[in-house]
Formats: C-alpha cells, sequence, structure tokens
C-alpha cells in the first residue's frame, strides 16, 4: 500500500474540523484508509539520522501519513484525500470536469507523434491547466503526486512517465520524436550547461534518483524526445524535464505531457492529474485538452484527456449476496454516492442499478468492486457476522486432489518428491532427451533472459535429471519422483496452449533396477483404479508395450496403454535412460523412468 504524506493543518482545514488522532483514525478506517502515524518531516528525519544530525531547515509541520489502497490513485494527494472524506461524510458533491475551449478564440494546442516513438515510447497524451494558482503547498503536492504516480501505475517510469511544463515559456504545435543520443541537445532541468543525450546518460548515472531510471531507455539506439515548435526541448521522456520550461510558484499556464508503452495506462495517468489540479485553476475542475495526432495513423486523432464518465451496472442481489444484507436499490445508490459513485436504481431492472463512473474511478473494473465500496458506505463493522454455508466452501480442484493422492502413493513408496522449475533450455527439453522439435508442441518465450530459460517444459524429465544431477553425490539408491504441470501448444484454446498434469518417478543405483520402476508403475496405477489387462481383451485397464523412444535404451522401453470405455490411448513412457541422455544431464548412474498423463484417470 502506498503511503501519503499529508500536510496536517492543510488537510483538517479542507475538511472543515480538527480531529483529534482517534477521531481521524476513525474516520480513516471508515473510508477504508489507514492513519499510520501522525508525525512531522523533522521527527521523521531524527529517526532516521539521529537529532544531531538535522538542523532547523528541516519542517516541524505536523504530518499525517495515510496508507492508501494500491488501485486508488485519486487518493494518492491531499487534494483526492479531502475531496473523497467530504463526500464521504456527505458535506460535499463530487466535482463535474469539464473539457473547455483554449481563450480567445485560439486553436487547440497540438502534438505530433513521429513514427520513429512507435519503436521505443509509442503513446502520448497531453492537456493543459489554465490560470492555475500555485502555493507552496499545492505545488509540493503537485510534484508528490507525480512521484507518486511513477512509482506506483507507472511501474517507476517503464510503462508511464509524465512532464509538466510553463506553457508561457513554450510554443506549440509541439512533436514528439524520437533520435540518435547524440542528436539530442538541451538543458537539463535544474541545470546550468548543455548536454547531449550520452552526456546526459553520463552525467545522472551516479544521481540517487535518477540514476534508476536510466536503464529504461539508455541502451535504445534512439531516445525519445518532445520540441517546441521553436525546436526548444521540453524532455527526454522518461527521465527528465527541461529547465527551460520548468514549473514554478509563478507558472499560470500547465502544459502536461504523458509518454508510455501502455496507452490505456497513461490515460489514467493524465486524468488523475488533472482532475486533482484543476481544482486551483481560476475556473475549478476545467482542463483544457490537447489535440494528439500521430503521424503514421497508429492511432486516430484525438483530444486528450476524455474526461467523461463510463457507466456501468451491478446486480442488487449480487450485492447483497456478498455483503449479507438486505439493501434495497435506494439504500445502495445512497451508499455509493458517498464513494464519488453516482448511482441510480435501473429502470428497466428491478435487480439492477447503474453506476457512473468517474474518471477518478480506474479501480472501479466489475461489479465486485462496486459491492465493496457499498461494504465500505455501510461500514465494515456493521456487516452481519455469520458462519459461511456448505455451498461457499472452497473445494479442490479435482485433478489437483488426484494428484495429491498420486504424491502420497509414491512418497509412501518410498520416493522423494521433488519440484524443478517449469522453464527450460530449448536443448534440455528436446535435444538432451534425444528427441527432434516438431515445432508445434513446445510454448516458447519470446525474449528470454538466458539460454536456461527458453521454453515451458512438455516433459517432467529434464528438470527431474537436473536434480539428480545436482545430487549425485547422495547415497544410492537415489529415487526421486515428480507431480507436476507441463504446457502443449493448443491453438482450439483461446490462450493457445494447454496444461497437462504429468506424474514421472526415477530410479537410480549401480544397476537400472528396471524392475524397481515398474513396481512403483503397477503400484500407483492400481491405487488410481487402473488394473492391468491383457492388451488383446476388451476390459479396461492398462498395459505396456515395448516401443522404441530414442529418450530410452534400446529394447528397454514401453509404451503405457490405457484403455477406458473402448477407447485405448499410449498415456505415457517407461524404461532404463539412454546413456546419452545422462551423459547431456551430467548424471552417470544407470536410471530407469516413467512418465504417463495423470488425468486420464479423473
Amino acid at each position: 500500500m502506498p503511503t501519503v504524506n499529508v500536510d496536517k493543518e492543510e488537510l483538517y482545514t479542507a475538511l472543515g474540523k480538527e480531529y483529534t488522532f482517534d477521531e481521524f483514525l476513525d474516520l480513516c478506517f471508515n473510508f477504508g484508509i489507514e492513519l499510520e502515524e501522525d508525525t512531522s518531516a523533522k521527527e521523521m528525519a531524527i529517526r532516521e539520522v539521529g537529532a544531531h544530525k538535522v538542523d532547523d531547515s528541516v519542517s516541524d509541520r505536523p504530518i499525517l501519513k495515510i496508507d492508501i489502497p494500491a488501485n486508488r490513485y485519486d487518493l494518492l494527494c491531499h487534494e483526492g484525500i479531502s475531496r473523497s472524506l467530504l463526500v464521504f461524510q456527505g458535506k460535499s458533491r463530487p466535482p463535474v470536469y469539464k473539457l473547455v475551449d483554449p481563450p480567445n478564440g485560439q486553436a487547440h494546442q497540438k502534438l505530433i507523434v513521429k513514427k520513429e516513438t512507435a519503436q521505443i515510447r509509442p503513446f502520448a497524451v497531453c492537456a493543459v491547466l489554465r490560470d492555475i494558482k500555485f502555493t507552496d503547498l499545492n505545488y509540493k503536492n503537485f510534484i508528490d503526486l507525480q512521484d507518486k504516480l511513477h512509482m506506483n501505475i507507472c511501474r517507476k517510469r517503464t510503462l508511464v512517465s509524465m512532464g509538466t511544463h510553463d506553457l508561457d515559456t513554450i510554443k506549440g504545435p509541439f512533436t514528439y520524436e524520437a533520435l540518435a543520443p547524440k542528436d539530442i541537445q538541451f538543458v537539463p532541468l535544474n541545470q546550468e550547461k548543455s548536454m547531449n543525450g550520452e552526456e546526459l546518460m553520463s552525467f545522472y548515472e551516479s544521481d540517487k534518483h535518477l540514476g534508476k531510471f536510466l536503464h529504461i531507455i539508455r541502451d535504445s539506439p534512439v531516445y525519445p524526445i518532445i520540441y517546441d515548435s521553436t525546436r526548444q526541448v521540453l524532455s527526454l521522456p522518461p527521465i527528465i524535464n527541461s529547465n527551460h520550461s520548468k514549473i514554478t510558484l509563478d507558472t499560470k499556464n500547465v502544459f502536461i505531457e504523458v509518454t508510455a508503452t501502455d496507452l490505456t495506462k497513461a490515460k489514467i495517468v493524465l486524468n488523475t492529474i488533472v482532475a486533482m489540479f484543476s481544482e486551483y485553476c481560476a475556473q475549478p475542475f476545467t482542463v483544457e485538452p490537447v489535440e494528439v495526432v500521430y503521424e503514421d495513423n497508429r492511432q486516430p486523432p484525438t483530444l486528450t484527456p476524455d474526461l467523461s464518465s463510463r457507466t456501468t451496472s451491478a446486480k442488487v442481489d449480487y450485492i447483497n449476496s456478498c455483503t449479507g444484507l438486505k439493501l434495497s436499490p435506494d439504500d445502495i445508490c445512497d451508499l455509493l454516492n458517498k464513494m464519488s459513485l453516482e448511482a441510480t436504481p435501473s429502470k428497466e431492472d428491478e435487480n439492477e442499478i447503474v453506476v457512473q463512473v468517474p474518471v477518478t474511478r480506474s479501480d472501479i473494473l466489475h461489479q465486485c468492486d462496486i459491492m465493496e465500496d457499498v461494504a465500505i458506505a455501510y461500514g465494515f463493522n456493521n456487516l452481519p457476522h455469520s458462519a459461511p454455508s456448505v455451498s461457499t466452501v472452497g473445494k479442490p480442484f479435482p485433478l489437483n486432489k488426484l494428484a495429491d493422492i498420486a504424491r502420497l502413493e509414491l512418497a509412501l513408496a518410498g520416493w522423494s518428491e521433488v519440484s524443478p522449475l517449469t522453464l527450460c533450455s530449448h536443448d534440455e527439453n528436446f535435444a538432451f532427451l534425444r528427441q527432434k522439435d516438431p515445432g508445434n508442441i513446445a510454448v516458447r518465450l519470446a525474449h528470454p533472459k538466458t539460454i536456461e530459460y527458453q521454453v515451458v517444459r512438455t516433459s517432467l524429465l529434464p528438470g527431474v535429471l537436473k536434480t539428480l544431477k545436482e545430487n549425485r553425490k547422495h547415497s544410492l539408491p537415489i529415487k526421486v519422483f515428480e507431480v507436476g504441470d507441463t504446457a502443449i501448444k493448443d491453438d482450439s484454446m483461446e490462450r493457445r496452449s494447454r496444461n497437462v498434469r504429468k506424474v514421472c518417478a526415477t530410479y537410480s543405483n549401480t544397476t537400472s533396477g528396471l524392475e524397481q520402476i515398474h513396481g512403483l508403475l503397477d503400484r500407483t496405477l492400481q491405487m488410481l483404479h487402473a488394473q492391468l489387462v491383457d492388451k488383446n481383451g476388451t476390459a479396461s485397464g492398462y498395459w505396456v508395450q515395448d516401443s522404441d523412444n530414442p529418450t530410452y535404451f534400446p529394447s528397454r522401453c514401453a509404451d503405457i496403454y490405457l484403455r477406458q470405455k473402448g477407447e485405448t490411448k499410449v498415456i505415457g513412457t517407461l524404461g532404463i535412460l539412454h546413456p546419452e541422455v545422462l551423459e547431456k544431464f551430467g548424471f552417470n548412474f544407470p536410471t530407469s523412468a516413467f512418465e504417463f498423463e495423470l488425468e486420464h484417470f479423473l
């Protein structure tokens, strides 16, 4: 959960009341957030470095540290918290956000996204806040919110980054480009010397704040860059802004640009910024949109941001069943209005409510999120206490239950369970097992970090054999097994692959011990209610039959057949592993193994 430091005096002034610690603690709990501490910057500094290292320049203004749910981006600043708490207490209504045209009949500002940006940070959105009035406190809040968003939804600027600029120091239309590092030249924020892209990377590599972001673009052949119409640099996303356009307490008009690899998250970030700080515009809660045009038409021309609310719905009986309440549609709507969600009973379905979700509530994705807000507004401590009915108690997934039964029987037989990784190299999955890759079976990783993790295993054997290698100094015999998932490509599935649960066991000694592994197979299948039958008969059951599998020693290999309801399938293999297979995995003791698919026994 992110922690937001809010100026205590400023917050209580906005709420119109002085709270004791316990009173505000209860208010926060009732709203679904948590008051962690009443402290000050000076007190926190003393705890961190000691009183002898803290001078009088550190502020001792009281600060409230508040823990916020990770998906409530609208509560990451004083403005969002105070506004939401006022609505929650019924002291105000949620603001209505409006898009307004530029003053004096001017055309909208425009950002042209060049086609080269597609190879590094392909998306951008923008907005303008006109006639904004900054103070020391709300300016600090403005910067802090950007930092909080960068570390949260922006994933440390890898997905999204934003820059804010004094619009009166720059001139549109603006262009978002991608250029070679040496072709970029500007004075970074709070610096005096002009640098190119390469020099900037070297200059900031030891910087505690910016150094951790350099890797995002450093190795790219091109860097993203934003210019105005006079070729004045605004920013080098996602690293730093230009000193030329920096905002100050005297800034009146703010140009906000957001660049991203994820367009949806970029829109959420922009909406959050403008929704929180449009409060300080001469016309509160108004935002001037900016036209964003993609040179290669990868996105249609559009005005950003879009501040319109979206409509969703939730079922009354679903909300009541989850909360244990018996609320009417009107009661539910009243509770949702306390949570800044405008809700009305549906005119077409008495079991449904219609909810208008404002731009600040990007966390509302499903009716379960609406149900959660109803529970918060009603009061968690007020919800009825009841024991769950039998129907609500979780039951084991049948395949998992069957896998646990197989694990128990193998362990009782004296075998030790191992749990290797599900990823392996392509060679381990095929060449090391003396198998050829048919090309349509293994799920490959698009950009593996190392050759050890190239594919999702299609067999349990590679992982078991790697485990044997690491334990080859243990006393003999070594008897191990694994019950786990493999993955197979399957275009008929929505995700284009499917999991296959398998059982694999090996026996290693000075001799192969084929009879040991065969006996374990018989015992395991017997406990799975499969009987050994004649292959020429009609009875349901299993049998083994000689086969030629390159993974195993010639003439010491068999396929495992299973006949059920008149249908016969090959479900696995059994045999002595080929010496070349053992050599590839660095294990030199004779080893027998079996592997079969477990799902056929459900």
